[in-house]
């Protein structure tokens, strides 16, 4: 059973628990909250067309065992450089502070590929020992862009060698997300 615990505006107001955590984050627009009720079989996560509609660190609470962290994109979201600022400070506390995050899914969009603001995170990661692993999605979606820049697991000493690729839509490449997390 999966149940929503909330949505948190600042780490310290998150809710103190031994619970491991599996967060989700990703370029606005990447499907990062439709790759999430996929992966969980219902749907938990606000979805929208509108880039950057999450805002704050929402959790859900799976059979009291897990927690599901979908964070706020980056990269695109029409905010003030103010609140850009912040949510960049709200997330590198959260990945330096949270010692029961087991994993960080970093979301690329398969049809546009890497960018830099995501091999800026990969290299944040990288720096401060926090494993992350890459999910391409939307692999049903024709590819947009040719030449995209290929992610070697040997240049990024936090990365999980397994580069997974998923389609919310399709419903395929769920289950090796599911099995880290431990969904049956």
């Amino acid at each position: 059973m999966i149940k929503f615990v909330g949505s948190f505006e600042t780490v310290k107001s998150l809710p103190r628990t031994q619970f491991a955590e599996y967060a989700f984050i990703g370029r606005s627009n990447v499907g990062k909250s439709s790759l999430i009720n996929a992966v969980v079989g219902t749907p938990i996560a606000r979805t929208s067309n509108t880039p950057g509609r999450t805002q704050s660190i929402n959790m859900f609470n799976l059979d009291d065992r897990v927690m599901i962290v979908d964070l706020p994109g980056y990269g695109y979201a029409r905010v003030s450089r103010a609140d850009a600022m912040r949510w960049l400070q709200r997330l590198e506390e959260y990945l330096l502070t949270r010692r029961q995050l087991k994993r960080l899914f970093i979301l690329i969009d398969s049809r546009i590929g890497v960018r830099d603001s995501d091999l800026d995170l990969m290299d944040f990661c990288d720096a401060n020992a926090i494993s992350y692993q890459i999910v391409y999605t939307k692999k049903d979606k024709k590819v947009r862009e040719a030449n995209q820049l290929e992610i070697k697991h040997t240049d990024h000493g936090a990365m999980v060698p397994e580069i997974l690729e998923t389609s919310a839509e399709k419903k395929s490449g769920l289950e090796p997300i599911r099995a880290i997390i431990g969904i049956k």
